[in-house]
C-alpha cells in the first residue's frame, strides 16, 4: 500500500510538474510572438503621397468650374479618394490677382477646396496681394501656421515636412530662418523636405530668386532631400544641388518648380545649370511618394493623366 501510495504520489507530482511545464511553455511563446508582432508593427514603415502644384486658381475669365485649377484639383481629389495617407501641398499663389477672401471663397474653395481638410498650404506673392495676406489666413486658418506667420513643420513617418514663408523681410524672415535651425535640430528626421513660394532655381521668366538662399543653405547643412517651389508658370526638374546651387550627383538635395496648378503657362527662358528636365505645355501636379528612407515622384498632366517625368532617389 505504502509503495502504491509513493507511486502514486510520485505519478502525481510528476503530473503537476509536466502541466507546469506546459503552462510556462505557453506563456514563453505568447510573449515571444507578442514581443515579435510590437517589433514588426514598430519597424512597419509607412508611405505618405503628396500632391503639389502652385499659382493656382483663377477665375478672373473663366467660372471657377472651367478653369484649369479644376482639372488639377479633379486629378489631385481622385487620387486623395484613393489613399489616406495622401496630401496636397500649395506652393504659394493660391488665388488670382490679389488674394481677396472673394477669390478664395468663389474660385479656390470651389476647385482645391474640396480637400482643404487634407491640403498642407504655403502663400506667395499674390496672396499678399491685400494688406497681411488676410484672405489666405482667414481662409486657411490654423492650416496655414501659427500666429498667421506662414511657416510650420509636419512629421510624416519618418518625413519632416517643413512649409515656409518666401514672403516675409528683415526680423519676420530671421525669426524663421532661426526657427528653421531649430526644427531641424530638434527633428532629426531621416528624409526632410521644404517647400515655398519663390524658387531660388529656375529656368522660367523670373529665374533664380535669392530671397530664400539662406534658407536654402541651412537646409542644405541638415541634409534635406526635396525642395519645392513655383512662381515660375512651369514644371521644371533639378538634379541634386549642394549649398552653393552647384550639381552634386552623389549629395545634395533635389528641388522642383512646379507652377501647373491653373494658372496660365508661361516661357521657359535661359535654361540654368542643374536643370534636368523642363515642360510648360501641361497644367498638373507632382506626386511625391514618401518612403521610409527613398522617394519616387511624378509629374501627372492634369489634360491627360499621362505622366511626364519619374524617378526615384534615396535619402541622404
Amino acid at each position: 500500500m505504502l509503495k502504491l501510495a509513493l507511486s502514486g504520489l510520485s505519478f502525481r507530482a510528476t503530473s503537476v510538474s509536466l502541466s507546469a511545464v506546459f503552462a510556462l511553455s505557453s506563456i514563453f511563446l505568447n510573449q515571444t510572438v507578442d514581443a515579435q508582432t510590437k517589433k514588426s508593427t514598430k519597424t512597419k514603415s509607412i508611405a505618405f503621397t503628396l500632391y503639389a502644384a502652385g499659382d493656382i486658381a483663377d477665375c478672373r475669365k473663366l467660372s471657377a468650374a472651367d478653369t484649369k485649377a479644376a482639372k488639377t484639383a479633379a486629378l489631385i481629389a481622385a487620387n486623395l479618394q484613393k489613399d489616406r495617407n495622401a496630401y496636397a501641398v500649395t506652393l504659394g499663389d493660391n488665388t488670382y490677382p490679389i488674394g481677396k477672401p472673394e477669390e478664395f471663397n468663389d474660385c479656390y474653395d470651389k476647385t482645391w477646396g474640396q480637400f482643404k481638410a487634407r491640403t498642407l498650404p504655403s502663400p506667395g506673392n499674390h496672396d499678399y496681394g491685400v494688406p497681411l495676406a488676410a484672405g489666405y489666413y482667414n481662409y486657411f486658418d490654423e492650416l496655414a501656421g501659427a500666429q498667421r506667420r506662414g511657416y510650420y513643420k509636419k512629421l510624416l513617418g519618418n518625413w519632416l515636412i517643413l512649409s515656409l514663408n518666401s514672403n516675409i523681410k528683415d526680423q519676420a524672415m530671421q525669426a524663421q530662418l532661426d526657427w528653421l535651425k531649430t526644427t531641424l535640430k530638434e527633428n532629426p528626421a531621416t528624409c526632410t523636405l521644404a517647400f515655398w513660394h519663390h524658387p531660388v532655381y529656375s529656368s522660367g521668366g523670373h529665374g533664380n530668386i535669392k530671397t530664400m538662399q539662406e534658407a536654402w543653405k541651412i537646409l542644405a547643412d541638415a541634409k534635406a532631400d526635396i525642395i519645392l517651389s513655383s512662381h515660375d508658370h512651369h514644371y521644371e526638374r533639378f538634379a541634386t544641388m549642394d549649398r552653393d546651387g552647384l550639381p552634386h550627383p552623389e549629395n545634395g538635395m533635389r528641388s522642383f518648380v512646379v507652377g501647373t496648378g491653373g494658372a496660365k503657362l508661361s516661357p521657359i527662358f535661359l535654361v540654368k545649370d542643374g536643370s534636368e528636365l523642363r515642360q510648360n505645355d501641361h497644367h498638373g501636379a507632382l506626386k511625391l511618394n514618401l518612403a521610409n528612407n527613398r522617394y519616387t515622384w511624378e509629374f501627372i498632366s492634369a489634360e491627360n493623366n499621362q505622366v511626364l517625368d519619374k524617378g526615384q532617389a534615396n535619402c541622404q
